[in-house]
């Protein structure tokens, strides 16, 4: 019961946030902490699902401080002009987030269908071209965020697999595809050391209806998080003569 009265505490927050028009610099500061299956800590409270809507979003794990602290407002200020960084870049659906400290994110989405040919890991030239100016223009021109990467499939079988062995191979494949772009955009200005998590959640957490042709193509993806590292944290604090 207390799990779930956290969990709802952190969907308010989200649905607060996300029905807002406010800037990210204006919504810097509530403070959270939830955890996604198979990722680390903060990658993990940047996806959480939105029972209502059936989609998924970053969400604070709880409520705490006000927004628009000033260490939130630098950081929101930093992420605004990541995000409309991200916007210019082609296939690139990109949405805010809030990371596990409550400061604002970006989630940027690149669909599978675009990246990748079906059952497939390796990157069509397409995919490549919009890539590469994610890498230059984004996450080279923002070397101190955080960057998460991960991988989805949709729920479509393998021939001559059982449902369960379906489901592992759609895990492994959507791995691939994460690491696919991991590997692509750290070979285009991307630093190792700024991709923090790269993970494969298979064909759970989708965000369309799998039944209809163009709902499989919109879970096939490939979610890309750039979230404030402690090196933007310190630096804004450092700022403002905080601790």
């Amino acid at each position: 019961m207390k799990g779930l009265k956290f969990y709802a505490l952190g969907l308010a927050a989200a649905l607060m946030l996300n029905s807002c028009s406010w800037s990210n610099t204006a919504k810097g500061g509530t403070i959270g902490g939830a955890s996604g299956a198979a990722l680390g800590a903060a990658l993990g409270a940047l996806i959480a699902k939105d029972g209502n809507k059936g989609k998924w979003a970053g969400i604070a794990g709880g409520i705490g401080a006000v927004a628009g602290t000033a260490v939130g407002l630098a950081i929101g200020k930093k992420m605004d002009n990541a995000k409309k960084q991200a916007e210019a870049i082609a296939n690139a659906k990109v949405e805010d987030a809030v990371d596990q400290n409550g400061y604002q994110a970006v989630k940027v989405t690149f669909e599978s269908g675009i990246l990748f040919p079906t059952g497939s890991s390796t990157l069509g030239a397409a995919a490549q071209s919009s890539l590469n100016q994610f890498a230059q223009n984004v996450l080279k021109t923002n070397a101190d965020m955080n960057v998460g990467i991960v991988g989805y499939t949709d729920n479509t079988p393998f021939k001559n697999s059982t449902a369960e062995q379906s489901k592992q191979k759609n895990q492994a494949l959507s791995l691939q595809r994460a690491q696919a772009v991991s590997s692509f955009l750290q070979s285009h200005g991307a630093t190792a050391t700024q991709i923090k998590e790269v993970a494969g959640l298979g064909e759970d957490n989708p965000v369309a209806d799998n039944s209809t042709a163009a709902g499989k193509q919109q879970n096939r993806r490939v979610e890309v998080y750039l979230y404030a590292s402690q090196e933007m944290i310190d630096a804004a604090k450092a700022a403002e003569g905080t601790n």
